[in-house]
């Protein structure tokens, strides 16, 4: 059965190659074709521009020759005079007629040449060339410049060359994946393949990335306009980025957490105490104690364990991110919603109390805006505060160097400073969030942004640091 089958995709493969063969040969005579009716159009056309120059030069000389005619009888009328006095007179006629007739002034040189060997052609080497057509042959397989090929910005700039040049080349076929694995692509991924077509340089960048695994994986193949050649030797390359999520555990009761999305609930706390007590009391009849309107505390009055640590409580409506801070540098985004009464970003300590705000104690810091009764735009450290004069972004960037002791904070789309603490972390940190009456999401999986580094160096991050909030 199966050779039955492949006897069909002969004969069905053959007959496509031969009629796209005949296709492409048509396709060529018909070029020729149309080339030999221009080359034929520019050969009348010069023809016919000499036969008309040269045909009105012929009437000139005509015209001329008739004039001179009418001339020499005037001067033959002129000699044959007897009068003597009247000679000079006759004289200087036939010398103005002699200077002002055409034939004085005629070219006997033809205007235009009867050469036309600049018309001619030569197809030699042309000839040759369709002499030495051939059928496509497979392309090699392209070489992935590492030297040349760059990651950052959460941009991938890969760089690759043919070992030989190939002038039948198309387009080149990329693909790429995400893995966490080290060294040469596996086999089997977790990630499929993305696959980028139609690329007609031997570079493409690859822009807007998530960097939510440790490395990607790239291969390349060139193709020309028969058959694809095979794929280049995969390469892996390093996508360091700051991944984290926000841990649900730790968030205060009012807060909805999805992910990297937080919204605020203002039943939050009593919902889910409502069903706590629903669940204890199962099976038990309803009285006054046990019931929910009555019975719920005060969510300043309900710790409950997570993940090694208390939620948040009372009116500290906070959210930890999953990760430590320990050392580098990392950065991450934040959009809130402009309509929140309140919310906050920065980092803390793992200690931060369950029922301390962000930028109240010596163990957080931030950037808050705060969007109740008064608008205000401030960072926050150590209960001090610093009033900030800038426009209030509607996306933050946080830059953490932990051993700088450098968190800036900037408007994400602008990259502009907005403020920047200088201090001496002593314990690891975790990214920080707060949220009164709104919502926010937030963007890892980023590297530090080239102009973040730039601004870094100048030491123009540090120009905007309160030494009162370090």
């Amino acid at each position: 059965m199966e050779e039955q089958r492949m006897l069909l995709n002969v004969e069905a493969n053959s007959a496509k190659v031969q009629e796209d063969l005949e296709a492409e040969f048509q396709s060529l005579f018909s070029l020729l074709e149309e080339l030999k009716e221009g080359m034929l159009m520019k050969i009348k056309q010069d023809r016919a521009s000499r036969t008309y120059e040269l045909q009105n030069q012929l009437a000139a000389c005509t015209r001329a020759l008739e004039s001179s005619e009418e001339l020499l009888e005037t001067a033959n009328q002129t000699l044959q005079a007897m009068d003597s006095e009247d000679f000079p007179q006759a004289a200087k006629q036939i010398k103005d007629g002699v200077t002002m007739a055409p034939a004085f002034r005629l070219s006997l040189k033809a205007k235009v040449s009867d050469n036309m060997s600049h018309l001619m052609v030569d197809f030699a080497q042309e000839r040759q060339m369709l002499q030495a057509l051939k059928f496509l042959p497979v392309p090699s397989a392209p070489v992935i410049d590492l030297a040349e090929s760059l990651v950052a910005d959460n941009c991938v700039t890969l760089v690759w060359r043919m070992p030989d040049e190939d002038s039948k080349i198309d387009h080149y076929v990329l693909e790429y994946r995400r893995t966490n694995f080290e060294g040469p692509p596996r086999l089997k991924e977790d990630q499929p393949w993305m696959v980028i077509e139609g690329i007609r340089q031997t570079e493409y960048t690859l822009t807007g990335l998530k960097f939510d695994m440790k490395y990607m994986n790239f291969r390349v193949k060139a193709c020309n306009k028969a058959v694809a050649g095979e794929f280049s030797e995969p390469v892996t390359l390093e996508t360091p980025a700051f991944m984290f999520r926000l841990d649900a555990s730790t968030s205060h009761q009012n807060l909805r957490v999805d992910d990297l999305s937080v919204e605020w609930d203002a039943m939050g706390g009593k919902v889910q105490d409502i069903k706590a007590r629903e669940k204890d009391g199962k099976g038990r009849t309803a009285s006054p104690i046990n019931s929910p309107a009555r019975g719920t505390p005060s969510p300043k009055r309900m710790p409950s364990g997570r993940g090694g640590r208390d939620r948040f409580t009372a009116e500290s409506y906070t959210v930890l991110g999953d990760t430590l801070i320990d050392g580098g540098e990392h950065y991450w985004e934040v959009r809130y919603e402009p309509d929140s009464k309140a919310f906050g970003v920065g980092v803390a300590y793992r200690s931060l109390g369950r029922f301390e705000q962000l930028g109240k104690t010596a163990a957080s810091w931030c950037l808050h805006v705060n969007n109740w009764l008064q608008v205000s735009f401030t960072a926050k450290h150590a209960n001090k505060v610093k009033v900030l004069d800038a426009p209030v972004p509607d996306c933050l960037g946080v830059h953490c160097d932990f051993h700088q002791g450098l968190l800036s904070f900037y408007n994400a789309r602008t990259k502009q400073v907005l403020h920047t603490f200088k201090t001496r972390f002593t314990q690891p940190l975790l990214p920080a969030f707060t949220v009164w009456c709104g919502s926010f999401q937030v963007t890892t999986g980023l590297q530090v942004p080239s102009a973040v580094r730039c601004l870094q160096k100048r030491g123009s991050a540090t120009s905007s640091s309160n030494t009162s909030l370090t």
